[in-house]
């Protein structure tokens, strides 16, 4: 066995361990086998969680084909371990091409499959654009992270989706605790990890005030750091000013920044505008799931050399002699420069996902080609097992109380 394989193997299992919630489901997806030849392209980050994932839908019968969702997220153990030890033809290796990527997309729709379970909607698109009669045959598919969620709903809205697609971002039991405390903790994992820098005491600037950038404010003010929060949502606005931190413009803050991280989903957030505003040593960071977050072409263009002083960053030497850093290329700093989120959190979210493709098979040919949320009884009963595993228990309602809370005719007494 290779050195390669033997890591993967001690890494997978060792996350494993973290993951009650999906060793759960796996245990009983074993006894059921509910996705027996059931085929499932998967593409996704190639991490020790997502391998967790395989191997569950594998344990319920699935044949899995798996590639990487971003070529600079891949685990080449993880790939070694799936393919040689574990059975689980993965495609790709870290730092591929942009042709490689897409190639390994079709090398995964090249097999007849039932369900897919997408990251960022790569994979989605590509059955809609080359594989159209594949697409029509699906039970339907999974899609993990808001941005593919956003892709996916200006898709269904110009009557373009041909399956169903189950919203797994969107679930209580994701979107609350994976965005929250998985990005916030790991987006400074991977700053820390390529940068060494200290937080305390410097302006930090989260761009984007989701579930995403509320973990990663959370955590940076934790650390000491000013934080400043840029939007566009005037209510999520009004949140984070009620939450204590600044809230303005980006032109304003790209005057002041340090550090700059952005969460939005959308493109060119930090643009060629705030980049001239940017004092010499500015660090650029994105948590979003595609690399467009900050206008790198405009760097290329205005940068007389770059050079990498340190594994992951990027230092643009301008002419008018300032220094912008861009960590792990623009793309997801929380997996390039570090491991991504921990399992613990990554546990609820891959539940969602396992439970969902059995509803999908369940209720194949039931739904109509739309974006759904996770099934309500899903999303509680992955909150009810967490909790469980993690040894705490919660009251239930007395048949008194369930009376009266389904009652219009009990008042004031």
């Amino acid at each position: 066995m290779s050195k390669l394989v033997e890591k993967g193997i001690k890494r997978i299992e060792w996350a494993s361990k973290d993951m009650k919630v999906l060793q759960l489901i796996k245990k009983h997806f074993e006894k059921r086998k509910p996705l027996k030849r059931v085929r499932i392209g998967m593409c996704m980050h190639l991490t020790t969680e997502t391998a967790n994932l395989a191997l569950t839908l594998k344990a319920g019968g699935a044949e899995v084909y798996l590639t990487a969702s971003n070529p600079l997220t891949i685990q080449d153990d993880v790939v070694a371990a799936l393919n040689h030890h574990y059975g689980i033809e993965t495609y790709g290796y870290r730092g591929e091409d942009t042709e490689e990527y897409y190639k390994n997309i079709k090398k995964v729709l090249d097999h007849k499959l039932d369900v897919v379970i997408d990251d960022g909607a790569d994979l989605i698109a590509e059955l809609h654009k080359n594989y159209i009669e594949k697409a029509k045959n699906l039970a339907g598919a999974l899609e993990e992270t808001t941005t593919g969620v956003i892709r996916l709903r200006a898709m269904a809205k110009e009557g373009k989706l041909l399956f169903p697609v189950i919203a797994v971002n969107d679930a209580y039991t994701k979107h609350m605790f994976d965005n929250r405390y998985g990005t916030g903790q790991s987006t400074i994992d991977g700053i820390l990890r390529a940068t060494n820098k200290l937080l305390a005491g410097t302006n930090f600037v989260v761009i984007g005030y989701g579930w995403c950038g509320k973990g990663i404010a959370m955590r940076a003010r934790g650390l000491g750091a000013k934080v400043i929060v840029c939007e566009v949502d005037a209510i999520k606005a009004l949140e984070a000013k009620m939450e204590g931190y600044d809230v303005m413009p980006l032109k304003e803050a790209a005057k002041i920044g340090d550090i700059f991280v952005t969460v939005t989903g959308n493109k060119n957030v930090i643009d060629e505008e705030h980049i001239d505003l940017m004092k010499d040593g500015a660090i650029l960071a994105n948590s979003g799931h595609f690399n467009v977050e900050i206008n790198l072409s405009y760097l290329e263009e205005i940068a007389e050399m770059k050079e990498t002083p340190r594994e992951n960053v990027t230092s643009y030497h301008l002419k008018d002699g300032r220094v912008i850093n861009v960590l792990g290329e623009g793309r997801l700093v929380n997996l390039v420069a570090a491991e991504g989120h921990p399992s613990s959190v990554m546990d609820m979210s891959f539940a969602n996902q396992a439970l969902s493709v059995e509803y999908l098979i369940n209720n194949k040919g039931a739904l109509k080609p739309d974006v759904y949320k996770v099934p309500d009884f899903i999303d509680y009963e992955v909150a009810k097992i967490k909790l469980e595993t993690m040894g705490v228990e919660i009251d239930e309602l007395t048949e008194e109380q369930r009376e009266y809370l389904n009652s219009w005719e009990f008042g004031t007494e």
